[in-house]
């Protein structure tokens, strides 16, 4: 594989760009989660996903989104401590889980859920919540029963069974991400980053990509990120069911790469 020079790298980006469209790699479309915009460019540019080719290339990250769309780019895979207690699989799923969607169709009738895009200004549906503790230096992800919507019938009836599963206080133990933690484990993955932002279509129903735009974002600032934590720029995910845990991500909304940077510079 070619080595480039970060210069020849972002050159061979924009002649990319100037060809208009191309052919996405995925097969089917998936907004939710499936990293195609920079996908695609990485087989364009001939490299391995991740591996960009360029001197100190663990240092830079390659990410993309399309254009005009509300979907999440997900930073880093990062589950819950303490790890020991095996938090989602053992916690969060069987005590506070719900019937799958697909249960008794594409799973079996037994299949639970444990779906949860949650931010820290607002509680969720079923009262999930993020908390930026700055004295305890954690992201705190707590419930409070009394935060759920019980005008839903679906979420009613949840929250009856999470009573008689394991009772409606506090998750014991509380699951939380250390500051000391985070900044290590994202800053290390995302310190410098490349993001493109691309038009989409789609064309007997396979999808296609116009490359618009592309950011050198350099100087992962952790400050910034628990701001943009504060802000519900960055959400946490959980995607887990019974007979897989697709694990944890933390997600950025589109227009708030910079935020996250002490450099910013639009190449295009």
């Amino acid at each position: 594989m070619k080595l480039y020079t970060k210069e020849q790298l972002i050159a061979a980006i924009k002649d990319i760009f100037n060809q208009g469209w191309h052919k996405s790699v995925k097969k089917t479309k998936n907004t939710r989660n499936d990293g195609a915009v920079g996908n695609t460019l990485e087989v364009l540019l001939g490299i391995n996903e991740n591996n960009l080719p360029i001197p100190n290339a663990q240092e830079w990250e390659l990410k993309g989104q399309r254009l005009h769309t509300s979907s999440l780019v997900t930073l880093k895979h990062i589950e819950p401590s303490p790890t020991a207690a095996k938090i989602v699989s053992s916690i969060l799923l069987p005590l506070y889980g719900w019937k799958h969607k697909q249960a008794g169709k594409k799973y079996p009738k037994t299949e639970m859920s444990f779906r949860s895009t949650t931010g820290s200004k607002n509680f969720t549906s079923r009262g999930f919540r993020i908390i930026v503790d700055r004295k305890l230096e954690k992201l705190r992800f707590v419930f409070d029963a009394a935060k759920a919507d019980t005008s839903n019938p679906e979420i009613s009836n949840w929250l009856q069974s999470v009573d008689n599963r394991i009772g409606l206080g506090p998750i014991t133990p509380e699951p939380y991400w250390g500051f000391e933690d985070l900044r290590y484990a994202i800053g290390s993955k995302i310190m410098n980053c490349f993001y493109v932002v691309a038009e989409s279509k789609t064309e007997n129903n396979h999808e296609y990509f116009n490359y618009q735009k592309l950011f050198i974002l350099a100087g992962f600032s952790f400050d910034k990120f628990l701001n943009c934590m504060e802000n519900d720029a960055i959400l946490v995910d959980f995607d887990a069911r019974t007979g897989h845990n697709h694990g944890t991500k933390f997600r950025i909304r589109q227009g708030y790469w910079a935020d996250l940077y002490t450099s910013v510079k639009k190449e295009i």
